[in-house]
């Protein structure tokens, strides 16, 4: 396997290094609280970044990711990217990736993931009911990914979910609760003549991040088919996107995607943290030296280090086999864990090297505490991570 960036992929992290460097200061940051940067989103969309990722695939998304985790920019960055447009582009029809891309491309459309959640929202001609306790950048997003008991993906307009129930609303991520009773849906892969908006509607181009102000509603292969990789759960799966992917295939393909760009994610927040740990103890002095030149600092230091480039080589290598149609699952897994345990780890021991300036909520390196414990809690605990990894390697997965 080869990590080496392509130089599409290196172009592209290099402009999302610049944009979220110059766009996500501190000041920034605190002045946008729990919202999104709208401004900060449209420059991301102005500049190709999330249609890039149709030509740079899941792990070039991972690159940008790990830009957006150092400076904990608040974008729908990585949801709108593995949720939207490469679920649509995998998974979708040529009628909705037609429909859907451009929107998804510019912004003007947003999606997120109601995932893991199988079993807790059932279907029943193109409606759906059920609740997710927990979504992340719901507040954001027009559609919403929502799997039902058989695990099919369906698509959800937000506005017709907050005629049901306001959500519920938590920092950082802008997240909420979910609830549908008898929601109206359109079926990922087939959209069905009950299902989705009418033909005079336009879904989710009228409304962007930021932008809503409904009840409750304050991250290669040709852009307009998609990439053309194998789908499913093993290598030789064959892909068939306008004939309807079996629902187990697009939803375990779609949850390997999103567990690896979310450990992406978390290795960015891990390597910001520990960055700003690294500055503050270098300046910080303690009995007239510097806190860095201690030998339990730089073990703290080391370690958290360790760590960090764990998740970022787990991340990388399940994102490599995902693209080159290579079951993923495994991989997948084993990312998600280093991101959960070792970012939980990376995260404190950044905090806690800031000694009391660590338990202030004003300063930096808070965000990347909060953030870095959000993503452990969405990735999920690590004994649950392992009794699924556990499970697989019983079943012989050779990933």
């Amino acid at each position: 396997m080869d990590f080496t960036p392509t130089e599409e992929q290196e172009a592209a992290r290099e402009l999302a290094g610049r944009i979220f460097g110059d766009l996500s200061g501190h000041e920034r940051l605190s002045a946008a609280g729990t919202g999104t940067d709208a401004e900060l989103w449209k420059a991301l969309c102005a500049a190709g970044l999330p249609g890039s990722v149709e030509e740079t695939g899941l792990l070039g998304l991972v690159l940008l990711l790990e830009e957006q985790g150092r400076t904990t920019a608040q974008v729908p960055f990585a949801a709108s990217c593995v949720y939207g447009i490469l679920a649509i582009a995998r998974h979708g029809t040529e009628e909705q990736r037609g429909r859907f891309l451009p929107g998804l491309r510019d912004g003007t459309t947003v999606v997120t993931g109601a995932l893991p959640a199988p079993g807790t929202v059932t279907a029943r001609d193109g409606r759906l009911s059920g609740t997710v306790e927990w979504v992340p950048w719901l507040r954001d997003a027009t559609h919403v990914l929502v799997p039902d008991q058989d695990r099919a993906l369906w698509l959800v307009r937000t506005e017709d979910v907050t005629r049901v129930e306001a959500v519920e609303l938590t920092a950082p991520w802008s997240a909420g609760r979910l609830v549908l009773a008898g929601t109206p849906a359109e079926r990922l892969g087939d959209p069905g003549p009950a299902a989705g908006p009418g033909p005079d509607e336009d879904p989710g181009r009228n409304e962007g991040p930021g932008r809503n102000e409904g009840p409750g509603r304050n991250e290669g292969p040709g852009r307009n088919e998609g990439p053309r990789r194998k789908a499913g759960p093993g290598p030789d799966a064959a892909y068939a996107p306008d004939a309807g992917p079996a629902p187990d295939a697009a939803y375990a393909q779609v949850l390997t995607a999103a567990r690896i760009a979310f450990a992406g994610l978390q290795a960015g927040v891990c390597a910001g943290s520990l960055a700003r740990a690294v500055e503050y103890t270098a300046v910080r002095e303690q009995f007239g030296r510097p806190l860095a030149t201690h030998q339990a600092v730089q073990l703290r230091a080391a370690d958290a280090h360790m760590d960090t480039e764990a998740i970022r080589v787990t991340a990388y290598e399940a994102a490599w086999r995902f693209d080159e149609g290579l079951d993923a699952t495994g991989a997948a897994l084993t990312a998600a864990w280093w991101a959960s345990e070792a970012g939980k780890r990376v995260v404190h021991a950044g905090q806690h090297l800031h000694g009391g300036m660590g338990a202030d909520l004003d300063h930096p390196v808070h965000r990347h505490f909060l953030w870095g414990r959000q993503l452990d809690a969405y990735l999920g605990c690590g004994t649950e991570l392992l009794a699924e990894l556990g499970d697989l390697l019983a079943k012989g997965d050779p990933s």
